[in-house]
């Protein structure tokens, strides 16, 4: 377990560029490395505007993109080409104007598709595939990502694990169906704690002043049933990147005035 490290930037928009910056140079460092990268993506308006940086950065052409695993931490259980659907809006945001292998890019599962409407069944087969993926240096069932990005929710949400909801107390399964979730649409698949935990780097994203009080609560010691931010980490760092606004209410211990 890594400690986290913070970092609180002006606005949104900084925290995106400055955040697609950094991925970039995650990706470009793993792929020098070990000839590859492994990246878990998340939606919602952090996670698609860090995308749209990357996208318009003169930078994204040291990454090669033929060499980049893409997986996502979770999804709306909802038909192919849905604009709800997480990987529809990572596509318009940026997967689909850069040169990608498509054998690389691990979408979960539709509604409708090979599984119907079995959540349950789809997530097992994303844990399958995940468990192919994984080299036997990984010594367990998923890839050991090099970077997985987690979007913080009001409610101090991450993926689809929701406080208090069965898929935070699963501790054996690395992908779970997610039946009757609080935030619409209620079915949903997702990564669950074992699978984040295997990555080497979890970055948590939060900005906007209603997620000022999820990042308070994750990072005052809370306990990940009542926060499930609180029990996402990586295994050599874990990296909140906050704008001002989300990082107001935090104790000044961990964020003092110095470091805005």
């Amino acid at each position: 377990m890594s400690a986290p490290q913070l970092v609180v930037h002006r606005d949104k928009e900084l925290m995106a560029q400055a955040a697609a910056a950094r991925l970039i140079t995650r990706i470009v460092d793993a792929q020098a490395a070990r000839g590859s990268a492994s990246v878990v993506l998340t939606g919602g308006r952090n996670g698609n505007g860090l995308l749209a940086a990357l996208s318009s950065s003169p930078a994204r052409d040291a990454i090669d993109w033929s060499r980049l695993d893409l997986w996502w931490g979770d999804e709306r259980f909802l038909p192919e080409g849905d604009p709800d659907r997480n990987d529809t809006q990572a596509r318009a945001a940026l997967l689909d104007s850069v040169p990608l292998d498509p054998a690389r890019v691990h979408s979960m599962p539709v509604s409708g598709g090979a599984y119907g409407t079995d959540v349950d069944a789809a997530a097992a087969a994303y844990a399958e595939e995940l468990a192919v993926a994984a080299r036997p240096e990984n010594h367990g069932p998923v890839p050991t990502f090099d970077v997985l990005m987690l979007g913080v929710g009001p409610d101090t949400h991450v993926a689809s694990l929701f406080p208090e909801h069965p898929a935070v107390r699963e501790t054996e399964r690395t992908v779970v169906g997610v039946h009757g979730a609080p935030k619409p649409p209620p079915t949903r698949i997702s990564l669950t704690f074992r699978a984040i935990r295997a990555a080497r780097e979890v970055w948590l994203l939060a900005a906007g002043e209603d997620k000022a009080k999820a990042a308070a609560m994750a990072l005052s010691g809370a306990g990940e049933l009542q926060a499930p931010a609180a029990g996402a980490y990586g295994r050599a760092r874990t990296l909140w990147l906050l704008d001002a606004a989300a990082a107001s209410e935090l104790p000044r211990d961990l964020y003092p005035p110095a470091s805005a």
